[in-house]
């Protein structure tokens, strides 16, 4: 089969998006096919302060401080691997570089210096994971074949931000995960792949989104596999049926933690 080159736009998360990663490339039997993993800036946040202060209306001041000090204990860890080996990765960045995969930074991946450097690699498939940026029709024009997308919900229901919180906040008994085309529209091509995962009984939403990352990253093994050999069937996303949520308030999460849930 013709070998497809692939790039992958994402944002440096040590906590989730890793993960993703670490499973994919364990999983991906070639790997020469991925021409970079593009790192943007996380959550679109242009500063550490303004990504802090989201953080902190998010998870409050006691979920912070815990998950504050995973940060540094990771950014930490990450920073002593480049002079003792370790077996674990603490950086999406880490787990590229013990697979031979290149990294690139982007501040603006709609940007012409971005889409011109990318252009010369004569791509066949841009992959979102989590990227913090909308894609621009420029952008998406790039590869031969498309630019696809992961979203942790079984489309179209539940667009948007932090599907994973949404679900559980409204009483799914399980959620979804999709693969789909990337359009002008947010989380609104055409679904290639979809699977959906039982939430288990006293499921954080930490433990949930770690497991589904690990499930998502299989799935997108599963569909670049598929798009190669033309094997599947995209379904319509109806954008009648849609729903849309954006990033949790505070409100938001006294609600879900009210309901008996927990975040950490």
């Amino acid at each position: 089969m013709k070998p497809f080159n692939i790039l992958f736009v994402t944002q440096e998360d040590p906590f989730y998006v890793r993960i993703f990663f670490e499973e994919f490339m364990r999983s991906y039997p070639r790997l020469d096919e991925i021409k970079a993993v593009v790192i943007a800036p996380t959550m679109g946040k242009p500063s550490i302060t303004a990504l802090a202060r989201q953080m902190y209306d998010f998870y409050g001041a006691k979920d912070f401080i815990k998950v504050g000090s995973k940060y540094v204990y990771y950014k930490a860890r990450n920073f002593l691997a480049e002079f003792l080996p370790t077996s674990r990765f603490f950086s999406i960045r880490h787990a590229c570089e013990h697979y031979k995969v290149p990294v690139l930074y982007a501040g603006n991946i709609n940007g012409e210096e971005f889409l011109s450097t990318i252009r010369q690699l004569n791509l066949d498939l841009i992959v979102s994971v989590a990227a913090p940026q909308v894609f621009k029709s420029a952008l998406i024009a790039v590869p031969r074949i498309c630019c696809i997308n992961i979203h942790n919900a079984k489309l179209p229901k539940y667009r948007g931000m932090l599907p994973n919180f949404w679900q559980m906040y409204h009483g799914e008994k399980s959620v979804g995960t999709s693969i789909h085309r990337i359009n002008d529209k947010i989380d609104d091509g055409d679904i290639l792949l979809q699977k959906e995962t039982p939430i288990q009984p006293g499921e954080t939403l930490d433990s949930l989104i770690r497991r589904t990352k690990k499930i998502g990253a299989n799935l997108m093994v599963e569909a670049i596999e598929g798009m190669r050999a033309g094997t599947l069937h995209p379904l319509p996303n109806d954008a009648a049926e849609a729903t849309y949520f954006g990033f949790p308030t505070q409100q938001d999460v006294r609600q879900f933690r009210t309901r008996g849930l927990r975040l950490l």
